[in-house]
Parts: C-alpha cells; sequence; structure tokens
C-alpha cells in the first residue's frame, strides 16, 4: 500500500471520528440547551485533540493535524456553550 493510499484510510478514519461531534454542536445550537453535557469530558477530550494535533505536525500526516484542529474547535464551541449556558441559569 503507498503512502498516499495509507493517508486516504488516515483522512477516512478521521473524518468520521471528528464529525461524530457534529450532531451534538447541532443539538447544543438548536436547543440552546447544554443541561446534558459534561464539560468535564469534553475538556479531557480537547486537551487529548491537542495533544494529537501536535503528534500529527511531529510526524507531518495532514490527515491528524486537520481532523484534530477540526473536533478541537467543535469542542471548544460545546465548552464554551455550556460554560455559558451554566453561568446563565445560576
Amino acid at each position: 500500500m503507498s503512502e498516499f493510499q495509507i493517508e486516504i484510510i488516515g483522512f477516512i478514519a478521521a473524518a468520521l471520528t471528528t464529525f461524530a461531534f457534529v450532531p451534538q454542536v447541532i443539538k447544543i445550537w438548536k436547543n440552546r440547551n447544554t443541561s446534558g453535557v459534561s464539560v468535564s469530558m469534553y475538556l479531557i477530550m480537547f486537551f487529548g485533540v491537542c495533544t494529537w494535533f501536535y503528534y500529527g505536525t511531529l510526524i507531518k500526516s495532514f490527515a491528524v493535524m486537520t481532523a484534530n484542529l477540526v473536533a478541537g474547535v467543535l469542542q471548544l464551541f460545546i465548552i464554551g456553550f455550556a460554560m455559558t449556558n451554566r453561568k446563565k441559569n445560576k
């Protein structure tokens, strides 16, 4: 298998795992409700994604870097909205 084919498999895996966060983002955006969201889980996940992004830069994998950049942005949206929403509800 060529390096290009391996990178394509990486992009497919990255797209699937990254865009798994999109339904949660859409649900939060539509309902404006984050009562069931675990902020601590998303914070841990965000730091994991940052580490994966750094790893991607070290191995020069565009698939790893792109997926984790997008996942990080989606997670920051969820964290930010949850924190803002919780302050309003207190």
